[in-house]
C-alpha cells in the first residue's frame, strides 16, 4: 500500500514537471520574441536619432544658406534700384542737356540770322552744339589774324556763350589738305591751331569769356567736312568750329555709375 502510494506521487510529479516544461519552453520562446522585438526597436530608435540629426544638420544648413541667399538677393535688389535711380537721373541729365541746346541753337541762330548760312552753320553732334565759321569770314587766306568781317559774328556769339557760364567752350582749327609753308606758318597743323588760339584769344580779350572756360585745338587737314577732291570741298574744310559743351569735368561726373556693393 506504501509502494503504491509512492508511484502516485511520482507519477503526479512527472505529470506535472512535464506539463511544466511545456510552459517553459513557451515562456522560453515568448522571451526571445520579446528580446528580438527589443532589439529591433532599438534599433529602429538608434536609426531615427541618427536621422533626426542628420535633418537638424541639413536644416541649420540650409538656414545658413538661405540666411546667406536673402542678403545676397537683398543686396543685388539695393544695387539695382541704385542703378535705375542713377540710369534715370542720367536720363533726366540727358533731357535738360538737349533741352538747352535746342535753347542755344535757336538763341544762336536768331542773333545770327544776318549772317549767311554758307558762312556760319549751327549744328547739334555728338550732344554738343557745333558754330561752324568758314574760313573766308573768319581770317585771310593763309592767314591767323580775324578780319573786321568776324567781329560782328564772335560778339554775337560771345553774348549767347556768356548767358551759359556753366558751359566749355572747345574751338577748333580745321584747314583743307593744301600744304601750307612760309615763313610764319611751318604746315596745316601750325596754321589751324594759331588760328584757333586767334579766335580763343579775341573771346577772352574782347568779348570778356572766362578764359578758363575756353579751350584751342588745332585739327589740320584730318576732319574733313568735304572731300578735298573739289574747290568746293577744300572751301567747306577750311573752318573755325565753336563748340559749345559741358565742363569736361562734370560730363565725366555725368558718366560715372554708382559704386556696387560687395
Amino acid at each position: 500500500m506504501k509502494k503504491l502510494g509512492i508511484l502516485v506521487l511520482v507519477t503526479t510529479v512527472f505529470a506535472s514537471f512535464s506539463c511544466n516544461k511545456g510552459k517553459i519552453t513557451e515562456l522560453e520562446q515568448q522571451i526571445t520574441f520579446k528580446d528580438q522585438q527589443i532589439k529591433d526597436l532599438e534599433e529602429e530608435v538608434a536609426y531615427l536619432k541618427e536621422t533626426n540629426s542628420n535633418q537638424m544638420d541639413l536644416m541649420e544648413d540650409l538656414s545658413i544658406v538661405s540666411k546667406t541667399g536673402a542678403e545676397s538677393i537683398k543686396k543685388s535688389l539695393e544695387n539695382m534700384t541704385d542703378q535705375y535711380s542713377h540710369i534715370k537721373d542720367l536720363n533726366n541729365r540727358i533731357q535738360a542737356k538737349d533741352s538747352l541746346n535746342l535753347a542755344l541753337v535757336m538763341n544762336l541762330k536768331r542773333s545770327l540770322t544776318d549772317i549767311n548760312d554758307e558762312d556760319v552753320q549751327i549744328e547739334v553732334r555728338g550732344g554738343k552744339v557745333h558754330v561752324s565759321i568758314s574760313d573766308k569770314l573768319l581770317f585771310r587766306s593763309g592767314s591767323s589774324k580775324i578780319s573786321s568781317r568776324a567781329e560782328d559774328v564772335l560778339d554775337k556769339i560771345a553774348l549767347v556763350i556768356n548767358d551759359h557760364s556753366e558751359l566749355d567752350i572747345l574751338v577748333e582749327g580745321h584747314t583743307d589738305d593744301v600744304p601750307i609753308n612760309n615763313s610764319c606758318l611751318e604746315d596745316n597743323w601750325d596754321l589751324s591751331a594759331k588760328r584757333a588760339t586767334a579766335v580763343v584769344r579775341s573771346l577772352q580779350e574782347d568779348y570778356y569769356v572766362e578764359p578758363q572756360r575756353l579751350i584751342a585745338a588745332g585739327r589740320s587737314e584730318f576732319v574733313p567736312k568735304e572731300d578735298n577732291s573739289t574747290s568746293e570741298g577744300r572751301s567747306k574744310n577750311r573752318r573755325t568750329e565753336i563748340v559749345i559743351m559741358p565742363k569736361l569735368d562734370q560730363f565725366f561726373k555725368l558718366l560715372e555709375s554708382p559704386d556696387l556693393k560687395d
